[in-house]
C-alpha cells in the first residue's frame, strides 16, 4: 500500500512523514537517513550557527539528495524568524545560496523567508499554533502549515492537534497541513491524515534513534518517560515548551519569577531580556547533552508514552509505515462490519 497525495508528490518523498526539526539534536546523519527512508528530513539552521558549518552542511545534503531517485526523499531548514535570532540573515543567504528546497519557520514574521524562498521555486510551511497566526502566513504567501498542536515536543501549541488542523483546513483549504503534536507510530499518522492533514510531523520518536548524537541518558528518559513526565517551561526560551520533569527541572521551576516576568513583558525590556533568557536556555540544554551531567533539561513530546526502544531511523519510518498500513487495514474491516 502506498500513501501518496499532493504534498508528497510536490515535495518528492514517498511517505507522508516528516522528522521534524530539533534544536541540538537533528544532525546530518539523521537526515540522510531521512531522506533514505522516503520522507522529508528537517534540522534547525542554529544547530550549525558557523556559517562555514552550515554552508558545508547543505553542499554535502544537496550531493546526497541528488543521488537518490527522484521522490525518493528531501529534507528542509527550519529558520527562527523571530527578532532576536541574529543568526537569521546570515543563515537565510547560505540557504537561499544553496537553493534548499523546504523551509520551516517558527516563531516570528515569516515574509523574509517566503519572499527568498519563492524568488527560486522552494517551498515555505510555517509553525502555526493558532488561527490569528495562520492568516497572517496565510496572507503573505506561506505553501502551507505546520499544526503544533497540544502534546508537541519544543513549543507545543495549546490545542488538540486534530482540532487545530481542521480548523485550518477548514479556512484555509488551499493550503496543506503538517500535523505535530503526539504522533510516534502509524496509528497517530492514520489518526493526522484522517483529520485532514496531508503529512505526519514527528520528532521525538527520531531523538530515540541509532543515528541520534544525544546522550544515553536522554534516549534512556525518552523511553522510560510517560506522557505525564511531560511539562511546559517557559524558563528556557520564555516560550512555553514541553520537556521531561526531570528532578533538574522541577529543581529550577517551569515558571519564571515576578521579576522576570516584568522584564519579559515591560516594552523597554522585552527584547534585550528575552535573548538573555534565550541564551541562557541554550547554555542550559547544551550541557544537557553532555553525559553524566546531572543538570538534566531534556526536550520531549507526549509522545514519549509510546516509544519503547531505540533503532535506526530506517527501521523506525519502515515501521511506522507498517503500522500506518495495519491501521488503515483495522479502519476498513470495521467499515465492512
Amino acid at each position: 500500500m502506498h500513501f501518496e497525495n499532493e504534498l508528497t508528490r510536490t515535495l518528492g518523498i514517498r511517505h507522508p512523514l516528516v522528522m521534524a526539526p530539533m534544536f541540538l539534536i537533528s544532525n546530518e546523519a539523521m537526515i540522510k537517513a531521512a531522506m533514505s527512508a522516503g520522507i522529508l528530513g528537517c534540522f534547525p539552521s542554529l544547530n550549525y550557527r558557523e556559517p562555514e558549518k552550515l554552508d558545508a552542511l547543505l553542499a554535502a545534503l544537496n550531493e546526497f539528495h541528488g543521488s537518490l531517485p527522484a521522490g525518493h526523499g528531501a529534507y528542509g531548514v527550519n529558520l527562527i524568524v523571530q527578532k532576536t535570532n541574529r543568526w537569521l540573515e546570515g543563515h537565510l543567504k547560505i540557504c537561499v545560496e544553496r537553493k534548499v528546497p523546504v523551509y520551516i519557520t517558527s516563531l516570528g514574521n515569516p515574509k523574509v523567508v517566503i519572499d527568498a524562498a519563492h524568488s527560486y521555486g522552494a517551498k515555505v510551511f510555517c509553525d502555526v499554533t493558532n488561527l490569528a497566526h495562520a492568516e497572517k502566513c496565510h496572507g503573505m504567501g506561506c505553501d502551507g502549515f505546520v499544526a503544533v498542536g497540544q502534546g508537541a515536543g519544543g513549543h507545543a501549541g495549546p490545542f488538540p492537534t486534530s482540532l487545530l488542523v481542521r480548523t485550518l483546513r477548514k479556512h484555509f483549504p488551499d493550503k496543506p497541513v503538517m500535523a505535530a503534536g503526539g504522533i510516534s507510530d502509524g496509528y497517530g499518522m492514520l489518526s493526522a491524515l484522517a483529520c485532514g492533514a496531508s503529512a505526519a510531523y514527528c520528532g521525538t520518536r527520531f531523538i530515540a534513534s541509532y543515528e541520534s548524537s544525544v546522550s544515553d541518558e536522554y534516549v534512556k528518559a525518552i523511553i522510560e518517560a510517560g506522557m505525564e513526565d511531560i511539562v511546559l517551561t517557559d524558563r528556557i526560551s520564555g516560550t512555553p515548551c514541553t520537556i521531561i520533569n526531570t528532578p533538574y527541572a522541577k529543581k529550577i521551576g517551569t515558571h519564571q519569577n515576578r521579576v522576570e516576568r516584568f522584564l519579559s513583558n515591560n516594552p523597554k525590556t522585552k527584547k534585550i531580556f528575552k535573548m538573555l533568557v534565550q541564551k541562557r536556555g541554550l547554555n542550559w540544554l547544551e550541557k544537557s547533552l553532555i553525559p553524566g551531567n546531572y543538570q538534566s533539561l531534556w526536550c520531549a513530546g507526549q509522545s514519549v508514552e509510546l516509544i519503547e526502544n531505540s533503532k535506526p531511523v530506517r527501521e523506525i519510518v519502515d515501521e511506522m509505515v507498517r503500522d500506518l498500513e495495519r491501521a488503515y487495514a483495522d479502519l476498513s474491516d470495521m467499515h465492512r462490519l
